[in-house]
């Protein structure tokens, strides 16, 4: 097994950067580190796909709204650099906060069409200005030819598909499915904070959400009664507390807020997203709870 390159400077990456074949393809998987099998499976893409695979690990600062979040977010560099090396990662970037934010750790503004503002970004104000912001000089910095995402945050990936947008298309951003335990839970670095308890009733989320699915593909459900009916089946036995139920339009990010209109009657696939809180530990999940777009008759 090929050992992994760790880069902490940009003058190390430059050198490595330069050591490549000419036309050598890059691929790129940007984490903030506590690795599970989800971060790998984008490397595992990303290797299929490309001559190089590189990853970042760097806990960015500007988009936690939350400051106990991010003193709270776990961190295992030794753990991580095996996980990365085991699945054939050629190299990881760790940089330095002043490599990311030369003049401190501040946000830009993008012009992000409203995804910044609606469902997860109404949650978390800045939230989405701070990735934007982290994955733009990323971008810049390393000059990847594609980035690779995982769905379980579906609306970043959209977010990230504009900053890619943005630069003229560069890189190509690739989304890749949720990976889950055994059970449904969605893998999550978050998940290592749960206990044994906590950690037993976390997968009535994705419970919840294929729930949604399965009765929409019979009934004809108006969105109010769904969020009943789903807060019911995340809520049961006391230990997870919802904060969220939204739906969107799927490929528009618009969101569905008519509560009577029946939710398979809009014209693109509806894509819903749950927030819910066990003790501190914020969980989020999505799926896609209705296939295809209704075309009216």
């Amino acid at each position: 097994m090929k050992k992994i390159e760790q880069i902490t400077t940009l003058a190390d990456w430059q050198t490595f950067r330069s050591s490549l074949p000419k036309g050598a393809r890059i691929g790129f998987v940007p984490t903030m580190g506590a690795l599970h099998q989800g971060h790998l499976a984008l490397v595992e893409k990303a290797r299929s796909e490309n001559d190089v695979v590189l990853a970042s690990i760097y806990v960015n600062p500007t988009q936690f709204n939350n400051p106990a979040d991010f003193a709270a977010y776990p961190l295992d560099l030794e753990n991580d650099l095996h996980a990365l090396e085991s699945v054939g990662c050629d190299a990881v970037f760790t940089p330095q906060e002043s490599d990311i934010y030369p003049d401190g750790p501040v946000a830009r503004v993008y012009e992000l069409q409203g995804l910044d503002q609606c469902l997860e970004g109404a949650l978390r104000p800045g939230h989405f200005q701070g990735v934007a912001t982290v994955v733009d000089r990323l971008f810049d910095l390393l000059q990847p030819d594609a980035a690779y995402f995982g769905e379980k945050d579906y609306q970043q990936v959209k977010v990230i598909q504009r900053v890619a947008e943005l630069r003229g298309g560069q890189p190509r951003i690739v989304p890749c499915p949720i990976v889950r335990e055994k059970d449904g839970l969605a893998m999550s670095s978050r998940n290592r904070r749960l206990t044994p308890l906590q950690r037993e009733f976390a997968p009535q989320i994705f419970e919840a959400l294929r729930f949604a699915q399965e009765e929409l593909a019979v009934f004809p459900v108006p969105l109010k009664a769904l969020v009943r009916e789903m807060r019911g089946i995340i809520e049961a036995g006391g230990h997870l507390k919802l904060e969220d139920i939204s739906f969107a339009l799927a490929d528009s990010m618009t969101p569905v807020t008519d509560p009577e209109r029946y939710l398979d009657r809009y014209p693109e696939p509806i894509q819903c997203f749950v927030s819910a809180y066990a003790g501190e530990v914020r969980l989020i999940d999505t799926h896609r709870v209705v296939e295809s777009g209704h075309s009216p008759a």
